[in-house]
């Protein structure tokens, strides 16, 4: 169980393939508020720091919309 406090990965959004390349949006609970990492298997793409849960959740829609409209698909 998590203390108040604590920092960490708190839930994957979503996760989204092209060919071969895989990419993992995570949000982290950190000191400052919320983190959005968009991630590949061994580096994060982007990072975003976020004081209000529902502007992240809503960032997060909004990049994977963005993403699927050039072509990303849903992965398994």
């Amino acid at each position: 169980m998590r203390c108040t406090g604590e920092t960490g990965r708190l839930a994957t959004l979503w996760r989204l393939s092209w060919d071969q390349d895989r990419l993992t949006c995570v949000i982290y609970r950190t000191e400052g508020g919320l983190r959005l990492a968009i991630e590949t298997e061994d580096s994060e793409v982007l990072s975003e720091g976020f004081d209000f849960q529902p502007r992240a959740l809503s960032r997060a829609r909004a990049l994977r919309a963005a993403l699927k409209r050039r072509g990303w698909r849903e992965a398994n």
